[in-house]
């Protein structure tokens, strides 16, 4: 626990022992009773601020989307994303792969206490009272953290299968357990969520590849390398050379083909959902046209989708305009 957690929660809860009830043994039972529901309420309250606060912290395309959520939905959204939030911090910003993984299995512990009902972290009691409420499994947190934990170990694709088993792993299950908080995860439309997920995955590697070759990550496949005449090496280079923007383009064609065959699911989930799934979508096919913009050279630099343009398309999904 961070210590602002520990200062919150003490500050919450308090630290005074229940008053002694004068009216005999049963109303100090009862007494006791409510004093530990209303510790327990407390403990909650503190633990979803903490969560709260996280998440509105950083500005990404899952917070962005929370403003399109019914206010009801919007703490267990935060509550994932605090979950989400933390596990990727502690993959990347560890001292040592080593370090991240012992880091990772710490805190698949404490998810496997959450899931007990045993959990003492802020993130895992605020993140249990939404899989207790929303009837959410553990396996798709379980995958997620295993994708974490392969990224500390492997750092290579042979080919497309091998990359798509670790966006089933790093990206799917978000939008898994997104569907069964709507209670809208029937396997057709799990199937869609998939595709939609693994192409904002990919577009997300396309977007960061000099990033991530830098940091001794690369996630074209080796075999796609081959087929275009690309090494390593020029990767290494401040510029794409002309067989990579090739390869990066036809990627990015992959990408957007999951990202349009995911479509039709905003047509299958509740209305409140619809939105966000449609912004998800086109936000990620607006990273692709940022990448086609730098004539698909993101060794260069990164490119992204301004502020202004995310903004666009949140008003556009509030309006029903996408």
């Amino acid at each position: 626990m961070t210590g602002s957690w520990k200062e919150e929660a003490a500050d919450a809860q308090g630290n005074r022992e229940p008053a002694p009830s004068s009216n005999g043994g049963q109303a100090s039972n009862r007494g006791r009773a409510s004093d530990g529901e209303r510790r327990r309420d407390q403990r909650l309250s503190a633990a979803e601020k903490y969560c709260r606060r996280l998440a509105k912290s950083h500005y990404e395309n899952f917070v962005v989307a929370s403003c399109l959520l019914p206010k009801a939905m919007r703490q267990p959204f935060y509550n994932l994303y605090a979950f989400c939030r933390h596990a990727d911090d502690l993959a990347d910003e560890s001292e040592s792969p080593a370090a991240a993984l012992q880091k990772l299995s710490d805190w698949q512990t404490e998810l496997d206490r959450c899931f007990a009902g045993q959990a003492d972290h802020p993130i895992f009691i605020a993140l249990g009272e939404t899989a207790r409420s929303l009837k959410l499994n553990q396996a798709p947190l379980n995958d997620l953290l295993d994708a974490f934990r392969q990224d500390q170990t492997k750092t290579r694709y042979v080919n497309f299968e091998e990359l798509l088993d670790y966006c089933r792993r790093s990206a799917n299950p978000v939008g898994r357990i997104v569907l069964r908080m709507a209670k809208a995860d029937s396997p057709e439309n799990v199937d869609l969520s998939d595709s939609i997920c693994t192409g904002l995955q990919l577009a997300n590697h396309w977007q960061d590849l000099g990033r991530d070759f830098a940091a001794g990550r690369l996630y074209l496949p080796r075999d796609a390398l081959e087929s275009f005449g690309v090494t390593e090496a020029m990767l290494a280079h401040d510029r794409a050379s002309e067989p990579l923007k090739r390869l990066v383009f036809a990627q990015c064609y992959v990408a957007r083909e999951y990202l349009i065959r995911g479509m039709p699911l905003a047509e299958r989930v509740p209305d409140w959902l619809a939105a966000d799934i449609r912004l998800f979508i086109h936000g990620g096919l607006a990273t692709l046209d940022a990448i086609a913009a730098v004539d698909h050279d993101t060794l260069f630099r990164r490119p992204t989708v301004s502020r202004w343009k995310q903004f666009g398309l949140t008003l556009r999904a509030i309006w029903g305009r996408l």
